[in-house]
């Protein structure tokens, strides 16, 4: 799994693509960490290019949620889930949990 950031003004940008599973879900927790511990809490995930999430994946995204809203500080924004990403975050029950947009820029322009 690859994993990229890109810093804007209002939010960081992080896109993952390949398989989010048990052996990969720390790289991204990783990356999403260290965004947060350097005081930035309004995140978008760019998910056009994961093929699969696992329940580790899945932590990985409610963890790091908690940690965006906790003191109303921002949130965890995900754009251009694939279907199937998006069927397991239906399954799960996330889908109330975040806000999901078709693209980028539509992500960005919530913050």
């Amino acid at each position: 799994m690859e994993i990229t950031t890109t810093q804007y003004k209002s939010c960081d940008l992080v896109k993952a693509n390949g398989r989010v599973d048990s052996y990969t879900a720390p790289d991204l927790d990783k990356a999403l960490e260290e965004i947060i511990n350097a005081g930035h809490y309004k995140i978008v995930l760019n998910m056009s290019d994961v093929e699969f999430i696992s329940s580790a994946g899945l932590r990985v995204l409610i963890s790091t949620q908690k940690k965006c809203k906790k003191l109303n500080r921002g949130e965890l924004v995900l754009s251009a889930v694939p279907e199937r990403v998006y069927t397991a975050l239906d399954l799960a029950g996330f889908i109330p949990l975040f806000k999901i947009t078709e693209n980028d820029t539509d992500a960005v322009g919530l913050f």
